[in-house]
C-alpha cells in the first residue's frame, strides 16, 4: 500500500473514530503515533526491543546478518545462529 493509501485510509477511520469519541479531535493521530503506540504495546508485552525493530522496519536484516556472520559466539565458532524449538517457538507465537 502507497502512503497516500495509508493517509487516506487513517484520516477516513479518524473522521468515524472523531464521531463517536469527539476528544479526538484535538488529539494527533498520524502513522507515526500508530506505529510508536503498536511498538510500546508490543514491549509492554514482553516482546524484545530488537524484534520489535525488525517489525518495525528500522533493522536492515541483510546488515544484521552479515554482522552475525562475523561474530564468534561464545566457546564457539562463526557461523549461522540456530536457534532452539522453544524460541522458535515463541517467535512464531509473535
Amino acid at each position: 500500500m502507497s502512503a497516500h493509501g495509508v493517509h487516506y485510509l487513517l484520516a477516513k477511520h479518524i473522521a468515524g473514530a472523531t464521531r463517536a469519541c469527539p476528544s479526538l479531535k484535538h488529539k494527533r493521530v498520524s502513522r507515526h503515533v500508530l506505529r510508536h503506540a503498536t511498538a510500546m504495546d508490543l514491549l509492554q508485552q514482553g516482546v524484545e526491543q530488537s524484534v520489535i525493530a525488525l517489525w518495525l522496519g528500522h533493522e536492515s536484516i541483510e546488515l544484521k546478518q552479515r554482522i552475525l556472520d562475523t561474530a564468534t559466539p561464545l566457546n564457539g565458532t562463526p557461523g549461522w545462529y540456530r536457534p532452539d524449538d522453544k524460541l522458535l517457538a515463541f517467535l512464531r507465537s509473535l
